[in-house]
């Protein structure tokens, strides 16, 4: 807890003389210092779909509904919904929300925000199943599909509603507010209006993001009592853990596997680890690189990799090895498949191939994204040497990584992935969909693998409502891409934050990667 010890003199002192009443909030705030190992790119929600927006999505602005820890769905601004056909979603809102702006939250600004994600290159791939909404009146909201889809729920967590007065009509330079522009100066990448718990004071890309309490927030019952948030990012993996160590920072995310030890051990901080559902890999341009476009190239860099030994050695057992998009829990999970390091199958599939003295290609990485993502890439690196593909390895910080990885002028690029509605489905639409401009389909499938017969299982299985035979398609799918190495898969990374005593951190964290931090409590 953060007392500024002059300003709290002042105000008792006057309170005490008559001269000023006051909240006793404003007596004695409480600030959280957060070291993230990055800040968000933008303040436009819906330019770069990624885990930091999302972070910052739950402190600036509120879900219709929110996942729980045991993945069940909690009303948040929608207080109930149900299901009027087979093809209609029907949600009752909140009456009582404001907006940062002091404009009123009604239904009209539900429907233009899934108009504006329809829009998203990021994320219209997930709400294309969404043919229509229709605000019937403020608090009532009608989402209609053309075809039954069983995950519409699992949509609405990602759906921040957005103060659409704010964001409408033109800048004084005569750009759309409502704009979206990847990696761009735009108004709403600028500029930020949402229900949150928290507002936007201050923000200085890549140095800090200053958070004050909203007082105008709807959520009254909330148990937080956070007034401030400063929010430093520190990519550095062994200056974050220093920095909590030392009382410079309240709380970090992202403790290195070789720091859990010290973390765990030091007097004053405590050490949370959560299981983890985000799938690391690799992907293979096919547009620059013609040998990955033959499966056996493809299928000798998987059998290269030694999975199980980065997560025991570089991870130290903080990541469970993969062979699928899906892991054990999730509708597509399929237990025959398994990691295959073989580096002399390999060798023998890349001389199938007629690539037996091998070739050269360039990989990136990000290095403050993921878990010792620079490490795992230079072994992935020396690994793919061992079968005479020369790599030449570049890392770099997450606000350089996004606007090359979409670029996609690079041979081979680390990507990691956490579903975005907790379903197999998603993983195979965003990472090894064929890719399409105009749907969305494949946005982050940088290698452009297409192949359309998983394509189509899958969205065979996305309206499919009966559970089990929807199972079934999806793990065929998860069996089709294993034989078609059509991403590289890793591990699924485990997840692990740090506090010092009195924040208690724990309730707020999920497998999600999304700290609730506006029900955190911080006890002095």
């Amino acid at each position: 807890m953060t007392f500024n010890k002059t300003l709290m003199a002042t105000l008792v002192g006057a309170a005490m003389t008559g001269s000023a009443l006051l909240p006793m909030t404003a007596l004695a705030e409480t600030t959280l210092r957060v070291g993230y190992n990055a800040d968000p790119e933008t303040l436009d929600i819906h330019e770069q779909l990624s885990g930091g927006m999302l972070r910052f999505s739950h402190l600036s602005f509120d879900p219709l509904v929110r996942w729980t820890k045991d993945f069940k769905f909690e009303p948040r601004l929608a207080t109930s919904w149900e299901q009027v056909d087979e093809t209609t979603l029907r949600m009752t809102l909140r009456d009582d929300v404001t907006f940062h702006s002091g404009n009123p939250f009604t239904a009209e600004d539900v429907a233009w925000t899934i108009e504006r994600l329809k829009e998203s290159p990021d994320y219209r791939a997930i709400f294309e199943p969404i043919t229509q909404v229709e605000a019937i009146d403020d608090t009532t909201v009608e989402i209609k599909t053309a075809e039954p889809y069983p995950l519409l729920l699992n949509l609405a967590t990602y759906v921040f509603p957005m103060d659409s007065q704010f964001y409408s009509g033109t800048t004084d330079g005569g750009d759309e507010k409502s704009e979206i522009v990847k990696a761009g100066n735009s108004f709403a990448s600028r500029n930020v209006s949402g229900t949150g718990p928290f507002v936007v004071t201050e923000r200085r890309q890549g140095v800090r993001v200053d958070f004050e309490r909203f007082d105008d927030y709807w959520d009254e019952e909330s148990p937080g009592n956070v007034d401030r948030i400063v929010l430093t990012p520190i990519s550095e993996n062994a200056a974050r853990v220093a920095a909590l160590l030392s009382g410079g920072v309240d709380f970090i995310d992202a403790v290195p596997p070789n720091d859990m030890d010290r973390v765990r051990e030091a007097n004053g901080v405590n050490l949370i680890e959560v299981p983890g559902t985000r799938i690391i890999g690799f992907q293979l341009n096919e547009e620059l690189v013609e040998a990955f476009q033959d499966p056996r190239v493809r299928l000798a860099v998987d059998y290269a990799i030694n999975q199980e030994g980065i997560a025991d050695r570089l991870m130290r057992g903080f990541a469970t090895p993969a062979a699928q998009f899906s892991p054990e829990g999730y509708s597509g999970h399929n237990p025959d498949l398994t990691p295959r390091y073989d580096v002399e199958r390999a060798l023998e599939l890349m001389a199938e191939a007629g690539y037996e003295d091998g070739f050269e290609v360039d990989m990136i990485a990000p290095n403050n994204r993921y878990v010792n993502d620079a490490q795992i890439a230079q072994a992935v690196a020396n690994m793919l040497a061992r079968i005479n593909i020369k790599v030449n390895l570049r890392t770099m910080p997450l606000a350089q990584y996004w606007p090359e990885y979409d670029t996609r002028q690079s041979d081979i690029a680390m990507i990691g992935w956490h579903a975005d509605t907790e379903d197999s489905a998603n993983f195979f639409q965003y990472l090894s969909a064929c890719f399409d401009e105009e749907t969305g389909a494949g946005q982050y499938n940088y290698g452009s693998y297409c192949n359309e017969e998983i394509d189509a299982l899958v969205a065979a299985a996305d309206t499919e409502t009966d559970t089990e035979k929807r199972q079934e398609m999806l793990r065929e799918a998860e069996r089709m891409l294993y034989e078609d190495a059509g991403y590289i898969m890793l591990h699924w990374q485990n997840l692990a934050y740090a506090a010092r005593e009195g924040v208690d951190v724990e309730p707020v964290l999920n497998a999600l990667d999304f700290p609730y931090l506006g029900d955190l409590v911080v006890k002095e």
